[in-house]
């Protein structure tokens, strides 16, 4: 188990506080800039940082973080390039640092040297979003024995009894998608996003984050009602893309979690009747 993670989410539940999760994809615009881009998030405060594997058919991700992908790629970044983003940046931040990742990439590289070089870059946690629940004990298995938590999606068409799975198998956190479809960011949170932590609750003790469509400190609020944390992945990916070639890029990275977390505020979780 992850000491990193179960602190994170510790300390979450000790100080009432939203946890906030951010998403990038590793290599993007470059390996260069994208280990300033982890220094920059982990300076503007998330709690988490989740880096993406770029992947050629990224099913789960909608346009922005398919393009993010096809930039990284075309650098020349893969699973090897991103493990070592990894561990060049590791002593450097104080967040907890998710792998996520598509089955291939580790398939090719093998489980038990993806394990290995994945625990000694500093990873703390692994979240494969096309393993079955069902297909997933070898894996799980395995990312265990390293050390590191292995981490499951699960939806809103996710049963009861997958749910429990989920919660039997996983370990740091449950990521619960707020909304079916591809990531990309929305208006508003998803109308069901309650609903299914409510039900993620009732099949597991570990602490929720959610995402898929989240991009402003209203939506992290409304989030931080009912989840421990919320994740925030398209529109900080987006936002990269959008300043990538000027100066501002990492000043901006960082002003973006910072205002991400703006309403994160003791007192808010779990709390219905916050505004």
């Amino acid at each position: 188990m992850s000491a990193r993670i179960s602190d994170v989410f510790g300390r979450l539940q000790t100080d009432g506080r939203t946890g906030l999760v951010a998403y990038v994809t590793g290599g993007d615009p470059d390996l260069a800039r994208s280990a300033d881009i982890l220094r920059a998030i982990d300076r503007g405060g998330a709690d988490v940082i989740e880096v993406g594997v770029p992947f050629s058919d990224p099913l789960a991700d909608g346009p922005v973080i398919q393009r993010a992908s096809e930039r990284a790629l075309a650098a020349g970044v893969n699973l090897t390039n991103v493990l070592e983003l990894v561990a060049d940046v590791r002593q450097e931040l104080s967040a907890a640092v998710v792998l996520f990742t598509y089955a291939n990439p580790v398939l090719r590289m093998g489980t038990a040297a993806f394990t290995a070089r994945a625990a000694s870059a500093g990873v703390d946690g692994v979240l494969m979003l096309d393993l079955p629940i069902e297909e997933a004990g070898p894996f799980r298995q395995a990312v265990v024995d390293a050390g590191m938590d292995p981490i499951f999606l699960v939806s809103p068409t996710t049963t009861d009894a997958r749910l429990r799975e989920a919660g039997v198998l996983g370990q740091g956190f449950l990521y619960g998608i707020s909304r079916l479809g591809v990531t990309g960011a929305r208006a508003q949170v998803a109308s069901g996003a309650s609903a299914l932590v409510q039900r993620i609750r009732a099949a597991s003790a570990l602490p929720v984050a959610v995402g898929f469509g989240l991009s402003r400190p209203e939506h992290v609020q409304e989030i931080g009602r009912y989840a421990d944390a919320a994740v925030v992945g398209s529109a900080l990916v987006n936002m990269i893309a959008e300043v990538a070639d000027t100066p501002d890029l990492i000043p901006a990275v960082e002003r973006y979690v910072r205002w991400l977390r703006r309403d994160i505020v003791p007192g808010t979780r779990g709390d219905e009747t916050a505004v």
